[in-house]
């Protein structure tokens, strides 16, 4: 499993993915940082010329991976921990120590997370609450975390591992809770299309709610009938899906209104904030 991720060392942005249980970094990216080279590609070359060893191991400790960019996912040269060491050994550059130590401590952190999962709880707490999100809202996106990762573990539990089949199987779900598809909703949402904002952190509070549920709902159906075919599990999708809709459209009911909502829980929250600070002036 990969995922992409951007670090920083002294202001210079390190895209690195996590790969086989470890962090894999852009090599061009380390070069730029530690360099300023105008052309990294350019000085990998000179520098694997300069270092025959190197470039006799190259293959070994440099290999290629997705990694997301601005114009997409793109395959890229990256290399571990350990690699990236012996690349840094080949660059002359003042800031090859301090890079030693950031490096160590990124893939510290990591492993840190790995064996205690509260440390990046805790540390996406933080995130959620910089960005201005209340406690109990971070509560409910925290949880409908750990739901989706049961649910996407059941997938691969039936041999799902294509992300592509994780989106459909995704949109069945939000598909019979929503009456729309997450793409659909984003642009409900006024979300750009473009924009790379995760749908769930614009949800309200009761959009969590219903998304946790038909994703719970369809992970529980799942384990127990263990389909076998992809199309096995989109009919399980849209039973877990229809159970959450079945309950929104009672929801919606007693409310007279609908849950599903064209604002951010941001958007919602300045408003509030808002009006109670318009209350309290005389």
């Amino acid at each position: 499993m990969k995922t992409a991720n951007i670090s920083l060392f002294q202001e210079k942005p390190i895209r690195k993915a996590f790969h086989n249980d470890e962090w894999w970094f852009v090599t061009e990216d380390v070069v730029l940082a530690l360099t300023d080279s105008s052309n990294p590609k350019q000085y990998i070359q000179r520098m694997k010329l300069r270092d025959p060893e190197l470039a006799k191991g190259w293959v070994q400790i440099v290999h290629t991976l997705s990694i997301q960019t601005a114009g997409g996912s793109q395959k890229m040269n990256c290399s571990n921990t350990e690699g990236i060491f012996r690349i840094i050994q080949s660059i002359p550059s003042p800031k090859a120590e301090p890079f030693k130590l950031w490096l160590a401590k990124v893939g510290y952190e990591r492993v840190q997370e790995i064996h205690n999962p509260e440390l990046a709880q805790e540390r996406m707490k933080s995130l959620y609450e910089q960005k201005g999100y209340p406690k109990d809202w971070i509560e409910k996106r925290l949880r409908g975390l750990a739901i989706r990762q049961d649910l996407t573990d059941e997938w691969r539990e039936r041999g799902i591992t294509d992300h592509r089949d994780f989106a459909i199987l995704t949109s069945e779900i939000s598909k019979a809770t929503f009456d729309m598809t997450p793409g659909e909703h984003k642009t409900f949402k006024n979300i750009p299309e473009q924009s790379k904002a995760n749908l769930r952190d614009n949800m309200t509070d009761l959009e969590l709610i219903f998304t946790m549920l038909g994703e719970k709902v369809t992970t529980e159906i799942s384990h127990t009938e263990k389909p076998e075919t992809l199309d096995g599990s989109k009919k399980v999708a849209k039973r877990g899906g229809s159970v959450a809709g079945t309950a929104r459209v009672a929801t919606e009911k007693e409310l007279g209104r609908s849950v599903i909502s064209k604002e951010n829980y941001l958007e919602i929250t300045d408003r509030k904030k808002l009006g109670k600070d318009q209350q309290s002036k005389p």
